[in-house]
C-alpha cells in the first residue's frame, strides 16, 4: 500500500517546475520522487479512474529516463501511453492532475495539443516504434544529436506493427533506444553481474567499433580470414545464449543490441542503463522488468482490474460500485454468444486482447477450444476469423470499434470480398467518455457502410442486440453489430418481447412513435432520448414519429420515403456525420426525388476530448434536449 505522505511535509514534486529539475536530485531523492508521484497518482485517480497499475508499475523507469534525457530537444515517444501519468506530473501538469480525464482537463494519454513533452497521441497500441524511428531519421537529415527513445510494453511490442518497424530499424542502424517495460515475463535465472556487464560491454561504441572494423578487415582477407570471421560469428551467438534470455535473441537477429533485463524499480541500475544506452551509437533495447501497480497493494494484487478502472476507495481499493441501473451492452453480448455457442459447436469467438473488455469472459471459460485471443492484433483477428469461416466455422469477432479500425483492409478483401460467414461484433460505438479522442468509436458506420456485401445493424437495446446477433449467426455472410459503451432502457415492445421472435427482417426498420409534424430516424443508442425528445415536442404541441431504423445498411427506403411525407425529418445517429446514416438517408431522398426539410445529428467534424459520455452527448445536442431543440429549429425554418 503506498504510504501516505504527512501533510506538513513538503514534497519534492511540488518543486519540479521541468524534468530537468530532476537532474539534481541524487538516487535517494529520486526515490522519493517515485513514492510522492504514486501516492498522487492514486489520491487522483481514486476519484477520475484511469489505466492506475500500468502507470503505477512505469513510475521508476519514466523519472529515470527523465533524470537522463533532457526532453526537449530529447523526445520520449509512448506506446499506448497507459504508462504516462508520471511523465504528465514532472512535465508541468501536477497543478492540473486532478483534472485527469474530466471535462476541460487533462487527457489520459500523451498529446501534443496538451504539451510540448508530448512527442506523439498516443493510445493505440504498436506505433511507438515507427514514429520514434522517423523522428530519429528526422534527426539524422537534420545533422543534429538529440536522442529519441520509445518506451513500449510487452504487450504492445507483440502488435504487428512493432515488427515491422523493428525489421526496420535494424536496417537503418539508426541512434535510437527502446525501453521495453516487461511486466510478464521472469527475470531468467542466468541473469546477474556478469551478464550486466557483457551487456553493457557489447552497448559500448568501443566494442562496436572494433568489432565492426575487425569483420571488415577480415571480410577483406582471403579465405582462412573469412572461415575465422565465421567462427567469431558463430561464438558470438554462442556466448549472447549464456547470458541473455531466448526471446532477446530476435532482436539481436535485427542487429538491435540488447541488455540484459534491468530491475524496473532500481532507480540507479535503471540509470545506468538508459545512460549507457544513449551513449551507444545505433539501435539498443534496454529490456526493464517491472510489477504492474508496484507499490500500491490493490493493484499489485488485481493488476487486471486497475488495468482500467473507474473511482475506488484508495485506502481499500475498492471499486465504487457503478450508478449504473441497466446491463451493459456488453454483458448482454456475451450472454447471448454463450447461449448461441451451446446450441452450435461451430461458433469460434475471437478477441484481440480485450477478453474481458470485450465481454468474453465466461465464454473463454466455458468454450476454451473456441476461444481465441490474438492478443494486440486487430488485422490478424478478422483475417484469422476469414479462415475459419472459409473452414466451416462460424467466427464472431468482438472488438471495440477504435480498434476494429486497424482491420478495415481485412474487412473489406479477407471477410467482405470473400463474402465470409463473419460477425463483427463492433463494442464501444460511439462516444466512450473519459479515455477522449484516441478511443472514440465515431468512424465505424462509415467506414463499413462503403464495403460491399457487408450488413449493419445497431441494436437500441440488449433485446435488439441478442435479436441481431442470432440473426447474423443465422443469415451468414459478412455483418456487423456496433452498440455503445454502457447499457440503456429496453425500448423494445412488451409484447413484441414475449414472442420469442429472434429472427430480425433484413433492412426493416420499426416505428416506435407516430406523428405528423416532424420523424425523428434514429441508430441505435440515439433510439431512447429520440422517444424522450418526442414527449418533449408533445408537450410543446408537436407531433414527432420516431423510427428505430434499426438497419444501418442496408436502409429502409420505405420508412425513408414514409418520413419525407411529414415535410421535416431529423436523422440521429452516434457516429460522424461523413458517411454515416444521415447521409445515406439523404441519399435515399435524393433518388425518390424528394425533398423535405432535414437535419442531420451525429458527431461534427473534429476529435472529441475526454469528458463523461453524458457531458459529450449533451455538449454535441445527442440528449433527448438537444435532439428536440433541433427539431423545433427545424420547424422553425419551415414557418410552423
Amino acid at each position: 500500500m503506498v504510504a501516505q505522505e504527512s501533510e506538513d511535509r513538503p514534497r519534492i514534486i511540488d518543486a519540479i517546475m521541468h524534468p530537468h529539475d530532476l537532474k539534481a536530485l541524487d538516487n535517494e531523492e529520486l526515490d522519493i520522487v517515485c513514492r510522492e508521484i504514486r501516492e498522487q497518482i492514486v489520491a487522483t485517480t481514486s476519484h477520475t479512474g484511469g489505466h492506475v497499475a500500468s502507470s503505477l508499475g512505469a513510475v521508476e523507469t519514466v523519472v529515470a529516463l527523465h533524470a537522463e534525457l533532457d526532453c526537449s530537444p530529447d523526445q520520449l515517444v509512448f506506446d499506448v501511453g497507459h504508462q504516462a501519468y508520471a511523465h504528465k506530473i514532472l512535465t508541468g501538469r501536477l497543478g492540473r492532475f486532478d483534472t485527469l480525464r474530466q471535462a476541460d482537463g487533462i487527457s489520459g494519454f500523451p498529446t501534443p495539443y496538451e504539451s510540448s513533452f508530448d512527442a506523439h497521441p498516443s493510445g493505440h497500441a504498436s506505433d511507438s516504434l515507427s514514429v520514434a524511428l522517423g523522428l530519429a531519421k528526422a534527426r539524422d537529415l537534420r545533422g543534429s544529436n538529440e536522442h529519441v527513445v520509445a518506451l513500449i510494453g510487452d504487450a504492445s511490442i507483440s502488435g504487428g506493427m512493432a515488427f515491422e518497424a523493428l525489421n526496420q530499424i535494424g536496417q537503418e542502424h539508426t541512434r535510437m533506444v527502446i525501453v521495453l517495460n516487461d511486466n510478464g515475463m521472469s527475470i531468467a535465472p542466468n541473469v546477474g553481474a556478469l551478464a550486466h556487464h557483457f551487456g553493457n560491454l557489447r552497448a559500448s561504441n568501443l566494442y562496436r567499433d572494433r568489432r565492426d572494423e575487425l569483420r571488415r578487415r577480415l571480410a577483406a582477407s582471403g579465405t582462412t580470414a573469412r572461415v575465422v570471421l565465421d567462427f567469431l560469428r558463430s561464438t558470438t551467438g554462442s556466448v549472447k545464449h549464456l547470458f541473455l534470455p531466448e526471446y532477446t535473441m530476435l532482436f539481436e537477429q535485427l542487429d538491435i543490441t540488447c541488455f540484459a533485463p534491468v530491475d524496473g524499480h532500481n532507480i540507479g541500475a535503471l540509470r545506468r542503463a538508459i545512460r549507457t544506452a544513449l551513449d551507444s551509437h545505433g539501435p539498443t533495447l534496454v529490456h526493464v522488468m517491472t510489477r504492474k501497480g508496484h507499490g500500491y497493494g490493490p493493484a499489485e494484487h488485481t493488476p487486471e482490474l486497475f488495468h482500467g478502472v473507474g473511482p475506488f476507495d484508495a485506502t481499500t481499493g475498492e471499486v465504487t460500485p457503478s450508478a449504473e441501473s441497466y446491463p451493459t451492452f456488453t454483458d448482454v453480448f456475451g450472454a447471448a454468444l454463450l447461449t448461441e455457442a451451446r446450441a452450435d459447436q461451430r461458433i469460434v469467438a475471437i478477441t484481440a486482447g480485450m477478453e474481458g473488455g470485450t465481454g468474453l469472459t465466461s465464454f473463454a471459460q466455458e468454450c476454451p477450444d473456441r476461444f481465441i485471443d490474438v492478443g494486440i492484433s486487430e488485422e490478424h483477428a478478422v483475417g484469422l476469423a476469414s479462415g475459419l469461416a472459409a473452414g466451416g466455422c462460424k467466427p464472431v469477432v468482438a472488438i471495440y470499434s477504435t480498434f476494429l479500425q486497424r482491420g478495415i483492409d481485412q474487412v473489406i478483401v479477407d471477410v467482405s470480398l470473400a463474402k465470409r460467414d463473419v460477425v463483427l461484433c463492433v463494442d464501444r460505438a460511439g462516444l466512450v467518455g473519459e479515455d477522449g479522442a484516441t478511443h472514440q468509436g465515431a468512424f465505424d458506420l462509415c467506414y463499413l457502410r462503403m464495403v460491399p456485401n457487408m450488413r449493419i445493424f445497431a441494436p437500441s437495446d440488449g433485446l435488439e442486440l441478442e435479436r441481431a446477433l442470432h440473426t447474423a449467426l443465422k443469415l451468414g455472410g459478412p455483418f456487423a453489430i456496433r452498440y455503445p459503451k454502457g447499457g440503456g432502457p429496453l425500448v423494445t415492445e412488451a409484447d413484441e418481447a414475449e414472442t420469442g421472435e429472434k429472427m430480425l427482417q433484413v433492412g426493416v426498420s420499426r416505428e416506435l412513435a407516430s406523428g405528423s409534424d416532424v420523424a425523428i430516424l434514429a441508430l441505435g443508442s440515439m433510439v431512447a432520448p429520440s422517444l424522450e425528445a418526442a414527449r418533449l415536442l408533445a408537450e410543446q404541441g408537436v407531433s414527432a414519429r420516431v423510427v428505430d431504423l434499426r438497419w444501418a445498411k442496408p436502409l429502409d427506403r420505405k420508412a425513408i420515403v414514409a418520413a419525407a411525407a411529414t415535410g421535416a425529418i431529423v436523422t440521429v445517429e452516434e457516429s460522424v456525420l461523413s458517411g454515416g446514416v444521415g447521409q445515406g438517408v439523404l441519399e435515399v431522398l435524393a433518388q425518390e426525388n424528394l425533398s423535405p426539410a432535414i437535419v442531420m445529428l451525429g458527431l461534427p467534424d473534429r476529435f472529441i476530448a475526454q469528458a463523461s459520455r453524458a457531458e459529450q452527448l449533451s455538449g454535441l445536442g445527442l440528449d433527448a434536449q438537444g435532439i428536440a431543440r433541433s427539431a423545433c429549429e427545424l420547424l422553425a425554418t419551415r414557418g410552423q
